[in-house]
């Protein structure tokens, strides 16, 4: 049995910490109901950051560094995280539909209860990623989920996924 996802280091906020506005380069901060959506952020870098619902729809954050964060109650739908590199990250209730994850490398990683549908994992690089009471349907590049760990009951909601995925014909 693998081992589970190492979760993310929580910001180290200095007294009198000045909220994050802008979606820019940022170290030890928390992000509250913020409208990115349709922001450019090539090559972000952010750590030890806490995003709780702000949106982020089709915002491109390619070849960014994201380390010890979590999304909370986010819209990252059309986001754009190709080429990303993403450790200990927690995306928890978020719409993520669409989102474009192509050739990123997730190392210790939890999806929890997101809306996946749609988005693309091609030639991504999984290491300790966690699936848990998401939304799969239509989802480019499941073979890149090998290794994942999923409850049994996501599994079998999946199956039809991840046969077609396999090339399993499904009979009656």
């Amino acid at each position: 049995m693998s081992k589970p996802p190492a979760a993310p280091f929580p910001p180290d906020l200095a007294d009198g910490a000045v909220p994050v506005v802008e979606l820019v380069d940022v170290v030890d901060a928390v992000a509250h109901d913020l409208d990115w959506a349709n922001q450019r952020a090539h090559g972000l870098v952010a750590r030890r950051v806490e995003v709780h619902r702000c949106r982020l729809t089709g915002s491109e954050l390619a070849e960014a560094t994201l380390s010890d964060m979590s999304f909370a109650d986010c819209r990252l739908d059309l986001v754009g995280l190709r080429m990303a590199k993403l450790e200990r990250v927690v995306f928890r209730d978020c719409r993520m539909a669409e989102c474009d994850l192509y050739a990123a490398s997730l190392t210790d990683v939890r999806f929890e209860r997101c809306e996946l549908r749609e988005a693309t994992f091609s030639e991504a690089r999984l290491k300790r990623v966690e699936l848990r009471g998401c939304v799969l349907a239509g989802l480019r590049g499941v073979e890149a989920l090998r290794g994942a760990r999923m409850p049994w009951n996501d599994v079998l909601e999946n199956a039809p996924l991840f046969a077609t995925a396999l090339g399993i014909e499904i009979v009656d």
